[in-house]
C-alpha cells in the first residue's frame, strides 16, 4: 500500500520556498483540498494533497486515513500512520525539499493525522483545521517539536470546539509553540482561515 498524491510546483521559476502538504478529512479525497490552492496565495510554495489509502465506507470517491464508524473506531489508523510517515521522509528525494522545510497540515480527520504525524517529525510546522487529537498523541516525548497553528469553527457540529481546545492545552503541555484561532463558523476552511494559515505559513519559513 503506498499513498497516492497530486502536487502543483511553485508558479514561478525558482525552486520552491517550501513544501506545503496538506491531508483532506473524512469522505473527501485530495481534489476536493486541492481545489482550494488558489485561495492559499502562497505561489512560492509547492503543494502537495495525499489521497488518504483507504476507500470511504458511505462514498465511491471518498477516502479515509481510518475508520470512524463505533463499530471500528480507528480502524487502520496503524496503518495509516506508519504509511504517513514513510512518504513524508522521502518527500525530499521526490522535491527536492528538506522536512525542515516542510509544513504538515490538515482538514478533520486530516488535521488528527497531522498531529499524531506531524510531531514526531522535524517539520517546519503543523496547521490544523477544525481537527482533534488522537488518544495516544500526548505520549510523544521528543524535545522539541514543530511551531502549531490550531483553528477551529465555534460553531462545528462535526468536531466540537472543545477537541480544539483539548489540543491546544496538550499540545501546550507539551511545549509545542502554539498558536490558537477560533472562527464563527461551522465544520469548513473559511477565507479567514486560509489567511491566518498563510501568515503562519510565512513566520514560520522566515
Amino acid at each position: 500500500m503506498s499513498l497516492q498524491y497530486i502536487t502543483f510546483p511553485s508558479s514561478n521559476s525558482e525552486p520552491p520556498a517550501g513544501l506545503i502538504v496538506t491531508l483532506h478529512g473524512w469522505g473527501a479525497n485530495a481534489e476536493d483540498v486541492a481545489s482550494l490552492l488558489p485561495f492559499f496565495r502562497l505561489p512560492n510554495y509547492q503543494f502537495v494533497f495525499p489521497d488518504a489509502p483507504y476507500p470511504h465506507p458511505g462514498s465511491p470517491i471518498g477516502k479515509a486515513w481510518y475508520d470512524l464508524r463505533m463499530e471500528n473506531m480507528f480502524e487502520g489508523l496503524t496503518e495509516s500512520r506508519q504509511l504517513l510517515t514513510d512518504w513524508l521522509q522521502s518527500l525530499e528525494s521526490i522535491t527536492g525539499v528538506p522536512l525542515s522545510r516542510t509544513i504538515l497540515s490538515g482538514f478533520s480527520q486530516g488535521g488528527a493525522m497531522t498531529l499524531d504525524v506531524g510531531l514526531q517529525l522535524p517539520l517546519a510546522g503543523l496547521i490544523v483545521m477544525s481537527g482533534y487529537l488522537h488518544p495516544e498523541v500526548a505520549t510523544a516525548n521528543q524535545s522539541s517539536f514543530p511551531p502549531t497553528l490550531i483553528m477551529h469553527g465555534r460553531n462545528d457540529q462535526v468536531v466540537p470546539l472543545e477537541a480544539a481546545l483539548k489540543a491546544r492545552e496538550t499540545v501546550e503541555a507539551l511545549g509545542v509553540a502554539t498558536e490558537y484561532h477560533e472562527f464563527d463558523m461551522g465544520h469548513e476552511i473559511s477565507p479567514q482561515m486560509l489567511e491566518v494559515l498563510r501568515n503562519f505559513v510565512v513566520n514560520v519559513m522566515k
